[in-house]
């Protein structure tokens, strides 16, 4: 079978090769997957540079998320059937994978297989930034950086569901049409504002806002947290444009909390928590609640592009590459 995989760290475009490999066989506790399509994201790009804080052997095949058929049911497997479509965390860029039964969800029919692998990593880290750690309560605001990608459009859509007020910052047209589509209340686009911080506070009748979600990080961060209101939440997502210093001084004064967001260790201390997370976004994305912005589809040939392209931020929403036949 083919798989894309890493011998040597670099950019995607530069090292990831497309190799012939070995068919898996699915272990105790284990599955095989024909795999349908594959969810790619920024951390998969910092893997492939040897820049991310897990750092698999080599070589290894970059996947956030994957969607596919049970081909083989491994030792001790119960409650999943051969030809099952389940969604799950991990996997491979590849044609095949073998995946743990026990993180391995079965998708209801009326969701897309492309659908479905946008849902685990993005709204599942969203999810938990919102409800878990922030607590967003119904008439609240939420303010969104990088609204248009992948995490940013999941937020905007579950601050949404959750009756919160969404301000979305995003850049260029092309990313606010985006956000708009989706249903932001307010879209702000940052390349056309003289002042972002003076803008929200217009929008937010000076108060600011009470939750922040930004996964941008850098100099967004040092913006956001001046549009905090009292006993506002900021959550900090990831650093696409690098990692921020905190100004403790400020964060006193205004009396907000500044708050982590590590969603994959927090899986490690509450194992059951991703099922009931996945139970939870099922139930939205069949009620139309939730619907998650794909870029265009890539091929399973243009993976490496797919991965660049994130490198680039050359995309809108949830990168997708499609492994059927």
């Amino acid at each position: 079978m083919r798989s894309w995989l890493i011998h040597e760290l670099g950019d995607p475009i530069d090292r990831l090769a497309l190799d012939e490999v070995e068919p898996p066989e699915a272990g105790a506790g284990r599955v095989v997957l024909d795999i349908e399509a594959v969810g790619l994201a920024f951390p998969n790009v910092l893997q492939c540079r040897g820049e991310y804080q897990v750092k698999p052997p080599l070589p290894f095949s970059p996947a956030a998320e994957v969607v596919g058929r049970v081909a083989e049911l491994g030792e001790g497997v119960v409650g999943l059937e051969i030809g099952q479509r389940v969604v799950c965390l991990g996997g491979a860029l590849a044609e095949q994978a073998v995946v743990a039964a026990a993180s391995a969800f079965a998708v209801p029919d009326g969701i897309a297989p492309e659908k479905a692998v946008a849902l685990p990593t993005n709204y599942g880290t969203t999810w938990y930034a919102l409800h878990d750690r922030a607590h967003l309560q119904p008439g609240e605001t939420l303010l969104v950086t990088g609204a248009s990608g992948g995490t940013g459009s999941a937020a905007i859509q579950l601050g949404l569901a959750a009756g919160a007020r969404v301000i979305a910052v995003a850049g260029g047209p092309e990313k606010v049409a985006a956000c708009e589509a989706l249903g932001a209340d307010e879209v702000v686009d940052h390349r056309q504002v003289d002042d972002l911080v003076e803008r929200v506070r217009e929008l937010t009748g000076g108060s600011g806002v009470d939750v922040a979600y930004d996964p941008v990080g850098g100099e967004m961060f040092q913006q956001v947290r001046r549009c905090m209101a009292w006993n506002g939440r900021l959550l900090v997502i990831g650093f696409v444009a690098g990692i921020p210093e905190i100004a403790t001084n400020h964060v006193l004064l205004k009396n907000y909390s500044v708050v982590g967001v590590h969603w994959g260790a927090s899986l490690a201390r509450d194992a059951g928590s991703l099922g009931r997370q996945m139970g939870e976004l099922f139930a939205l994305a069949e009620s139309g609640a939730v619907d998650p912005l794909l870029h265009p589809v890539y091929g399973f040939d243009d993976a490496a592009r797919a991965l660049q392209d994130i490198a680039d931020r050359q995309v809108v929403g949830k990168v997708v590459v499609a492994a059927g036949s």
